[in-house]
């Protein structure tokens, strides 16, 4: 698998490992993204086994641009932080 997975690629993954529909699967996986989308604006949702996705508030701040180092504001907004369980990072160190 490449490094850049779409939506569909996934769905078309889980159909065949599971035998149901493509459209069913990508269903569920649009729902998955709803379902972090609604608890996340709580601010933390745990995802057991898998991660923590975190709301951040970042301020506003001058950004430059490195090849004309012209100034410019970035605006504040909101973003989204992501810290994976102990058991999906012992998973990657155990096929080193």
């Amino acid at each position: 698998m490449s490094n850049n997975i779409t939506k569909i690629d996934i769905s078309k993954n889980l159909s065949q490992k599971t035998g149901f529909s493509i459209l069913f699967c990508r269903k569920l996986l649009d729902d998955l993204i709803d379902l972090i989308n609604k608890n996340i604006k709580d601010g933390k949702f745990n995802l057991k086994n898998i991660g923590t996705f975190k709301l951040v508030n970042k301020k506003k701040r001058i950004g430059r641009n490195p090849k004309t180092n012209e100034e410019f504001i970035i605006t504040a907004r909101k973003s989204i932080s992501f810290k994976s369980s102990n058991k999906i990072l012992k998973m990657i160190n155990i096929d080193k």
